[in-house]
C-alpha cells in the first residue's frame, strides 16, 4: 500500500470548522503505527493542464485570487489555491499507481468532492477525482509524465479508455436514516453496475462520514461497513484507486485503516 500524503495539507484551519487539520494529522500515526511496511510519498502539485480538462481558467484564477469565503462551508485560506493543487496532485498519483498495479491511497486534504467545474463549494476547491480521471484519460504513459497532469506528448495508444468512480461518501442519493442494511446494498449494487461498465480504472471518492456517528450527516454504517467496502475492492480484478473525501469523526483514523486495511487484504 502506498500513502500520498503531505503535511503541508494540516497547515491551514478555520475555528469550529469541521474539515480540520486533526482528521488527516491523527490519521498519520496510527497508520504508520499499524503499518510499518506501508510506503509513504510526498505527491507533486496538479499541473496547470491537468486543472484545466476539469476546470475552466475563470475558475482556477478565482481560486488563487480569492479575498472572501465562496461559501459558508468553503472559506478562502492563505494559499488555498497551491494546498488544492497539491490535493488533486495527490489523486492523480494514486490513480497511475493504480495502473502500475500498485495500491493506492490519498491522505490529504482539502477533500475536492463537491466542487463543480466553475464553482468551490462543500469544503472542496478543485475536483480532485475528475482531474485524476481526465488526467488517466489523456496520458498514454504515465511514465512519460514527470509531474501529475503533465502534458507531455504520448507516444503510444492511451491504455485507459474507461474511467468509473465509486463514490460512498454520505452525500450518496439516500436520505438521512437509512437503515444500514440498505445502505450497504445501495453501495454493493452501484459497484457492481461499475463492475459492468467495464472500467480500465476503478477511482473512488472515499468519504466516510456516512459513519453512525459522525457530526455532520446522519446516517448508520459502522465501522465494519467500511471494511466491506475494502473487501469488495480487493476482489476485484481491475486497476484502482482510493482518494479521501469527507469524514468529520473522532474516529476517522480507525475507518480509514479499517477500509485501506480490507482493500490491503
Amino acid at each position: 500500500m502506498i500513502i500520498f500524503h503531505d503535511a503541508s495539507c494540516l497547515e491551514y484551519s478555520a475555528p469550529s470548522h469541521p474539515e480540520r487539520p486533526a482528521r488527516v494529522a491523527r490519521s498519520v500515526p496510527l497508520l504508520k503505527e499499524r503499518h510499518p511496511d506501508w510506503e509513504w510519498r510526498t505527491p507533486e502539485p496538479a499541473s496547470e493542464a491537468a486543472l484545466l480538462r476539469a476546470h475552466s481558467r475563470d475558475h482556477m484564477e478565482r481560486i488563487r485570487s480569492a479575498t472572501r469565503d465562496f461559501d459558508a462551508d468553503t472559506p478562502v485560506y492563505p494559499k488555498i489555491y497551491e494546498r488544492a493543487v497539491r490535493s488533486a496532485g495527490a489523486a492523480i498519483e494514486v490513480a497511475r499507481a493504480a495502473l502500475k498495479g500498485e495500491r493506492a491511497f490519498s491522505l490529504m486534504r482539502p477533500p475536492g468532492h463537491h466542487a463543480t467545474r466553475d464553482r468551490a463549494m462543500g469544503f472542496c476547491y478543485f475536483n480532485h477525482v475528475a482531474i485524476a480521471a481526465l488526467d488517466a484519460l489523456a496520458v498514454a504513459d504515465s511514465g512519460d509524465a514527470s509531474r501529475p497532469g503533465s502534458s507531455t506528448p504520448a507516444t503510444t495508444k492511451a491504455p485507459v479508455e474507461r474511467v468509473a468512480i465509486w463514490y460512498f461518501d454520505g452525500n450518496y442519493p439516500i436520505g438521512p436514516g437509512t437503515p444500514r442494511s440498505h445502505h450497504v446494498d445501495v453501495a454493493k449494487r452501484a459497484l457492481e453496475r461499475l463492475i459492468a461498465f467495464k472500467p480500465d480504472l476503478l477511482l473512488v471518492s472515499a468519504g466516510f462520514d456516512a459513519y453512525a456517528r459522525d457530526p455532520l450527516v446522519r446516517m448508520t454504517l459502522e465501522l465494519e461497513d467500511f471494511s466491506r467496502f475494502g473487501e469488495w475492492l480487493d476482489q476485484l480484478d481491475i486497476p484502482s484507486a482510493t482518494i479521501l473525501e469527507g469524514g468529520y469523526s473522532d474516529e476517522l483514523p480507525e475507518l480509514i485503516d479499517a477500509f485501506l486495511s480490507a482493500w490491503n487484504g
